[in-house]
């Protein structure tokens, strides 16, 4: 199972900046709130004095009417939602904490024998003797297989890279000689670790936004609200 865990705490203090950068302006919420989640983005994005939010139709317009709170589907959002997600750029540069964590669990762990290849189509053969680590998260989840052998996740604080193919649920890390145990999490970016900004490495290998990439996977895996 992959996890979407959105940080109250970071998302108000993002959506304040936003604010304060520009004013009591309008806040990009399409797409399910880029991956956050409309609803609750839309109350806080509110409290921190956004005037309106900019949404994908009618019927999220009565959503946020039946609470209170002005919705647009017509009018330009001018909040930068950089700022109110704590998105990276392209140099990887965070403006706060993310407001989504991306996690997975590790299944298990196995040796790897120097020359054995991993995952589908041998693409990755070990360099040498190591350890593997069968991570939850896969492209029907949203982690894109552009990322086989060419991004990392960080498990216990340390970041490992993703070697082989991207499968439909699961991936495949070289955790070398660190202890891992089953059931460890293991974070592909978010959070305040080494893999905080890594949304930028996504971005630079698959060739989408950073928004893109942040509002699909935010929809395809399980989301949960944390302080």
């Amino acid at each position: 199972m992959l996890r979407a865990l959105v940080s109250r705490s970071a998302l108000a203090s993002g959506a304040a900046r936003a604010v304060a950068a520009a004013g009591p302006g309008v806040a990009d919420l399409r797409r399910d709130a880029w991956g956050h989640g409309l609803a609750e983005t839309a109350r806080i994005a509110a409290g921190a004095g956004a005037r309106a939010m900019r949404v994908d139709g009618a019927d999220q317009v009565a959503l946020l009417a039946a609470e209170g709170i002005a919705a647009t589907y017509e009018e330009q959002p001018d909040l930068d939602p950089r700022l109110l997600y704590g998105l990276p750029d392209a140099e990887g540069t965070l403006p706060g904490e993310p407001a989504m964590r991306v996690v997975g669990r590790v299944l298990s762990t196995k040796p790897i024998a120097a020359g054995s290849g991993v995952s589908y189509g041998y693409i990755h053969r070990a360099p040498a003797d190591s350890r593997l680590a069968l991570v939850t998260g896969g492209y029907a989840q949203g982690i894109v297989r552009a990322l086989g052998s060419r991004a990392s996740v960080e498990i216990d604080g340390l970041v490992h890279p993703i070697v082989g193919r991207i499968a439909m649920d699961v991936c495949v890390a070289d955790i070398g000689e660190a202890e891992v145990e089953p059931g460890a999490e293991a974070t592909y970016f978010g959070g305040t670790g080494p893999l905080a900004a890594g949304l930028a490495e996504w971005a630079r290998v698959t060739g989408m936004t950073v928004g893109e990439l942040v509002a699909v996977v935010g929809q395809r895996t399980e989301r949960a609200w944390v302080a």
